[in-house]
């Protein structure tokens, strides 16, 4: 037996929640087209998004860590492939809609700049004037607009649900403009679960990246009511070595503690509220993916360390202060003399404004390709 289209859209109508979002009542795509004979539009969503050049860039985009520092630290590309998994992990823990999950967890940080949160604010900065900047919005841009690869329309024509949920993706650091998207409801249970997942997975791998990369000892965690939780789950006690076996395991209690919160909580949540249809999530009070009263203080806890002690650590305020000053001169220097972009990009230039135009551009470089451009911008020994 074939499961083609349509045997999938009846396996989601007999296995999805019915709070879940289905392929089968997709609002469609921004032009019209076929849909696949062999997927459901959701998968073809998360296959077009993996296919882009910008979701290959993300290999060499950093997380936390510029990727010169290391080998074995989180990419951005990295980060996003344990999103999804966590996206997909929670999604099924509820009978929501994985595969639609999966697209927006994917997709939710195409349009990061080089060096991370770094080069996002600064671009922010020097955009100002012109419409900011912002990653959500950007990888917006990518998949609608800057991505070409089909002859009958720019970007990637993805579904309405996946635009949606990417737009809507909100985290503490991440908040998008969504008002083309009836912004007086809430994101989808799938967009919900996407912005769970993508703090999970900072907050334990970075966690993670820290002790590794000796920003901070497990005896400066001793404090951390969770911390405290973990290492006496595990038998570990300040005072025995801290194996990198240790670190290996406490992380992933500390995953599975969290997932577990949320989707314990996220259940009663759903089933307090008597949730019953896409229509209800979207239009509750609030979200209801999320963190029990009792554990969101342990989680709180643990960002404010990781904020103080990783974030803050003079390592990478000195490398965001070199991300700012790379930035801001390649920048200057292409709108000043935008006869020092490539071709393609000059030609973009020529039919859309010049700043947007070096902002995209920027944007998507990867961090050595930064680098390299940056040499070649003001480095009189560098071939250009």
């Amino acid at each position: 037996m074939i499961f083609n289209r349509e045997k999938r859209e009846e396996f989601e109508a007999l296995t999805l929640a019915p709070y879940a979002l289905q392929s089968a009542h997709s609002k469609g795509r921004f032009y019209p087209e076929k849909e696949s004979s062999s997927r459901t539009a959701f998968e073809r969503d998360r296959d077009r998004i993996i296919h882009t050049t910008a979701f290959r860039r993300l290999e060499y985009k950093t997380q936390v860590f510029v990727n010169h520092e290391g080998d074995h630290y989180r990419t951005r590309l990295t980060h996003t492939l344990e999103v999804t998994q966590l996206g997909r992990s929670l999604a099924r823990g509820i009978g929501a809609n994985e595969h639609l999950t999966e697209a927006i967890c994917l997709a939710h940080d195409l349009g990061h700049a080089p060096f991370g949160h770094a080069g996002e604010e600064i671009l922010n900065k020097l955009m100002r004037e012109h419409g900011g900047f912002n990653h959500n919005t950007q990888s917006y841009r990518i998949v609608t607009k800057l991505e070409e690869r089909y002859p009958n329309f720019v970007g990637l024509n993805l579904t309405y649900e996946t635009r949606e949920g990417m737009l809507k993706h909100e985290t503490e650091y991440d908040v998008s403009d969504a008002s083309d998207f009836e912004p007086d409801k809430r994101a989808s249970l799938e967009a919900q679960i996407a912005n769970l997942a993508d703090e999970i997975a900072y907050n334990a791998h970075d966690l993670d990246d820290g002790l590794r990369a000796g920003l901070f000892s497990p005896y400066d965690l001793k404090q951390l009511e969770i911390w405290q939780e973990l290492t006496a789950a595990i038998g570990w006690q300040n005072g025995q070595r801290f194996e990198h076996i240790v670190r290996h395991e406490l992380i992933r209690e500390l995953i599975g503690r969290l997932v577990g919160d949320v989707l314990a909580n996220t259940a009663v949540q759903i089933n307090t509220n008597q949730i019953n249809s896409p229509e209800q999530v979207q239009t509750h009070s609030a979200n209801l993916v999320g963190y029990s009263e009792d554990f969101a203080p342990k989680v709180r806890a643990l960002k404010d360390f990781l904020y103080q002690r990783m974030y803050r650590h003079y390592r990478l305020v000195r490398m965001q202060e070199k991300a700012e000053r790379f930035i801001g001169d390649m920048f200057a220097a292409y709108i000043q003399e935008p006869g020092m972009l490539p071709t393609s990009v000059q030609k973009r230039a020529e039919t859309k404004p010049l700043h947007r135009v070096v902002a995209d551009y920027i944007a998507g470089m990867t961090d050595r390709y930064a680098l390299d451009e940056w040499q070649k911008l003001f480095d009189p020994y560098h071939d250009a």
